[in-house]
């Protein structure tokens, strides 16, 4: 399971505060309270932290000047890129990798996960400070993503678990077989009430009819709806 204390967000040079707000939210949605913001536009972070219904993600997230003083506590710096045509120096893992790798280091040190730019994304020089990078394989037509987009899918991944366990549904409690017996009783008035039934061949079509009840397997819960829906049909066809 991962360990969301110890993963820092990391915005790089933002400039919109509708992205900076998204990618807060995104963190509080998926339960990741640490946001870090390297040289942010100024007038653009207080925007996004004066906003109403700010988070608390906003109000406790950290300004840095450099990344150097952002990351320099963290064991584990992963850098998020498109691949675009640029020549990476550093590896590069698709994100189902990245969020495992990324899982294992935080059991014992902290780790920095950078979002560039909304316009340029990260730099040469911004990708020097990590150890590696890790991608979502959008298509090459439009490889960028929205800052807040990107952040809410990086940080699905690192909490989504392969062992999760499911939720089943209680059980159905089966109807018993005078409750079915009501109920096709009900059918069988409404068959005969509604011209269905054939008096030349009652006898087999009333027990093709059962039969087919006993293979509907309704739930005890349903037979009362059902009941009630003959029970109006009934009263409809012999107001007719």
């Amino acid at each position: 399971m991962m360990n969301r204390e110890a993963l820092s967000v990391v915005l790089l040079s933002p400039r919109n505060p509708l992205n900076i707000g998204a990618a807060a939210r995104a963190m509080s949605n998926f339960g990741f309270p640490h946001l870090r913001i390297v040289n942010a536009y100024e007038v653009a972070y207080q925007e996004a932290r004066s906003a109403v219904n700010a988070s608390a993600i906003l109000a406790s997230s950290e300004q840095y000047n450099n990344i150097e003083e952002a990351v320099k506590d963290c064991t584990l710096v992963v850098g998020t890129t498109s691949l675009g045509h640029r020549d990476l120096q550093l590896p590069l893992h698709r994100l189902e990798m990245a969020g495992r790798l990324i899982s294992e280091a935080a059991v014992n040190g902290r780790v920095a996960l950078m979002f560039g730019s909304e316009k340029f994304g990260m730099s040469n020089r911004e990708m020097a400070y990590c150890h590696w990078l890790t991608r979502i394989p959008t298509r090459e037509e439009h490889q960028s993503m929205n800052l807040g987009q990107a952040v809410s899918i990086c940080l699905y991944e690192l909490i989504r678990s392969d062992e999760a366990v499911f939720r089943e549904p209680e059980p159905l409690t089966p109807a018993t077989a005078e409750e079915l017996h009501r109920f096709t009783e009900l059918l069988l008035e409404a068959t005969r009430e509604s011209g269905f039934m054939n008096p030349k061949t009652a006898e087999s079509t009333e027990a093709k009819i059962r039969r087919m009840v006993n293979r509907l397997a309704i739930p005890a819960r349903d037979v009362v709806t059902w009941q009630g829906i003959l029970r109006q049909v009934l009263w409809k066809v012999r107001g007719a």
